[in-house]
């Protein structure tokens, strides 16, 4: 079976994103280079973890992730990455509001999933087949696959920056066993992967 890997770029005080999310500000209230500076700057210092982050055979994320919008759909939102975001796979996309699937160029489309983190995870599996599901985020969606004990791995991008609040994809998962399986310095990160032990 496939594995579950979450992937997030946190700060080292393990914030991966800052309330009051806007259009303009998609992450939050929180420096707009704090957390992803590695990504944009120096892409080929990190390409091997840029290609790793977009290898899944299917995502899920939650819907601040997707965008701004609230409520019903009511406006023709197709993501922040536009008409070609880097999945190139299926993408499950958390939501309490049903919406058409969204097919976009590259392979990539969007399925919105009403009935909660199980029944995506089973979506993404069966579209991922024999490669990895990448839950990709944001915080408290991340949070609640690893609060539910669903998450394999933690691929982490930890940014050399202290935020000091923000949501953390930690909060409330009660304690976890994790075995280091790699770990890499860059000029802008540091790059750390985990398993996550089960409970016996």
């Amino acid at each position: 079976m496939s594995s579950v890997v979450a992937t997030m770029s946190i700060s080292l005080d393990g914030i991966g994103a800052g309330v009051r999310q806007t259009e303009e500000r998609p992450f939050g209230e929180v420096p707009e280079d704090a957390l992803h500076r590695w990504m944009f700057e120096t892409p080929d210092e990190n390409r091997a973890e840029i290609d790793d982050i977009v290898s899944a055979g299917a995502y899920i994320m939650g819907r601040n992730m997707f965008g701004p919008v609230r409520g019903e759909w009511d406006r023709d939102w197709r993501g922040w990455w536009g008409s070609d975001p880097p999945y190139h796979r299926p993408v499950f996309v958390l939501t309490h509001y049903p919406r058409e699937s969204v097919e976009m160029d590259g392979g990539t489309t969007f399925h919105f999933v009403t009935d909660g983190i199980h029944a995506a995870l089973d979506r993404a599996r069966d579209a991922a087949g024999d490669l990895d599901v990448h839950v990709a985020g944001g915080p408290s969606t991340t949070n609640a696959y690893l609060a539910a004990g669903l998450i394999d791995e933690l691929a982490l991008q930890i940014s050399p920056s202290i935020i000091g609040g923000g949501l953390s994809p930690f909060t409330a998962v009660g304690p976890l066993r994790l075995e280091p399986i790699s770990g890499r310095q860059a000029s802008l990160v540091t790059h750390v992967r985990y398993r996550v032990l089960r409970s016996e």
